[in-house]
């Protein structure tokens, strides 16, 4: 190490004087951008050897300048080097990092390249790690949901739309339709994920460089796909993070609506489901209470998911090519969005993992509000009524079965009569849960073996979000 290197300013040879306090607090980031520090140092790595290739560099220099870089590296990680007060960004920190270490030489690292190619670049390799990080969280929740459809595959539970109990299903069916949709939250991260591995590095301020350097080189290095096709393009581009935060936005309001029917769930009205001890909280006052606290705060992020989306959108709205420094608030939306779903995913996988299924309860009440009106309508259509009379006789079945406060099954067979000339005592044959079920046996349907038949399919869909998710 050389010794503490001065005050380090990326900028300033054509000014005669310092930025004013109000411009320096206003524009100072490294408070929040210092988490990209070991994405800016792996990109840095790889630039030394493109000015090496290109003849910018000699060996002993590079191998100097990549010594330096791994220790500051080490230190940046481990807490021995830190940003001061005075450094600017995330890039001036490290440059003078690296100045303390190599002296002079450090500032050919700078050759080549603009802060504007590098917080691009950065901010990509950031995203696409914690992509994967995001789904490996993902994929714990998807495998709590599975697990809990495998044990609860024989439960019958009452079907809602509109908040109405409409037909009986499986409760590991209603489990297994979230796993969906937070499979098309990977499925949607990992299509993003293509998109987003083209490396801006190269581009410089907008226009590109005069010396040769190889941006398709770099690019490989930092495992990205390409380099950018456009230098102008590279540096003003934020598609990638708006693209991220609706990919995280829309996982929010998944985690929210699972977390909602989690709150429905556990009300003493519907009591479905019990919560285990450590993902509840209580009350301070009323000592009775257990509240899906977890439940609850994955339906408040999601809004907060949404705003970071909202912030960045409005940011980009309406900017001129090429950069512009409104793109220093790109960063923030992207790291409170990653934050909050690493923060709230795993408090939901473990709720849903651990708490406990009311299974006498869920099948005591699958059939409740006239659940089995639809078959009885079927079965007519069968016996070739037309579905418009069969629903015209089921539903004044049903009237007649809630003015005297009866089931279905209970109507005699002179009632049933009454209420319509198609009502046979054979309609009685449908009137059973578990027949409700196995005659749902369409492909997706709620009958157990379309149920099971799902199951492994979603199983080995888990596995390959793994597998993704560790490949990084």
């Amino acid at each position: 190490m050389t010794g503490q290197a001065p005050p380090t300013r990326l900028w300033g040879a054509r000014f005669s004087g310092g930025p004013a306090d109000a411009l320096t607090r206003l524009s100072t980031s490294v408070q929040f951008d210092w988490r990209l520090a070991p994405y800016d140092l792996l990109a840095s790595r790889a630039h030394a050897r493109v000015l090496r290739a290109a003849g910018l560099l000699d060996e002993h220099e590079l191998s100097r300048l990549l010594v330096a870089l791994d220790e500051l590296d080490h230190d940046a990680r481990h807490g021995l080097f830190r940003p001061s007060t005075e450094d600017e960004d995330v890039h001036t920190a490290l440059e003078r990092g690296l100045l303390e270490r190599v002296g002079s030489l450090g500032g050919k690292l700078r050759a080549g390249r603009s802060r504007n190619d590098q917080i691009a670049t950065d901010l990509r390799l950031y995203l696409r790690d914690h992509a994967r990080q995001v789904v490996s969280r993902l994929v714990e929740l998807e495998t709590a949901l599975v697990d809990q459809a495998e044990r609860t595959m024989h439960v019958p539970a009452p079907g809602m739309t509109h908040m109405q109990h409409a037909q009986p299903v499986l409760f590991a069916h209603q489990l297994l339709a979230h796993v969906q949709a937070f499979a098309r939250d990977v499925a949607r991260l990992q299509d993003w994920d293509r998109r987003a591995a083209v490396s801006p590095l190269g581009a410089g301020a907008l226009a590109g460089s005069s010396l040769p350097l190889d941006p398709q080189a770099v690019a490989t290095e930092l495992g990205f796909s390409s380099a950018a096709a456009n230098s102008i393009d590279a540096v003003s581009d934020r598609d990638f993070a708006a693209e991220f935060l609706f990919c995280a936005a829309l996982a929010g309001v998944h985690l929210s609506r699972l977390g909602e029917e989690v709150v429905l769930w556990t009300t003493s009205e519907f009591r479905w489901v019990e919560l285990d001890d450590s993902f509840a909280t209580g009350s301070s006052i009323m000592p009775q209470k257990k509240n899906p606290d977890v439940a609850e705060l994955a339906r408040g992020k999601a809004g907060r998911l949404v705003g970071d989306l909202t912030a960045l959108l409005t940011v980009l709205k309406g900017l001129p090519l090429a950069y512009d420094r409104d793109l220093q608030e790109d960063k923030e939306p992207v790291f409170d969005a990653v934050d909050t779903l690493l923060l709230v995913v795993p408090a939901v996988a473990g709720m849903i993992a651990t708490m406990r299924v009311n299974e006498a309860r869920l099948a005591q009440t699958a059939a409740d509000g006239f659940a089995l009106a639809t078959d009885v309508a079927e079965h007519l259509v069968r016996r070739g009524v037309p579905f418009r009379e069969a629903h015209e006789a089921v539903g004044h079945l049903v009237v007649w079965c809630s003015v005297h406060d009866v089931d279905l099954g209970d109507v005699s067979d002179d009632d049933l009569r009454t209420i319509s000339e198609h009502l046979t005592p054979d309609v009685r044959s449908v009137l059973s849960v578990e027949g409700a079920l196995a005659a749902r046996a369409t492909p997706g349907g709620t009958a157990p073996a379309r149920v099971r038949e799902q199951l492994d399919d979603v199983r080995q869909l888990v596995h390959e979000h793994a597998a993704w998710a560790a490949d990084g």
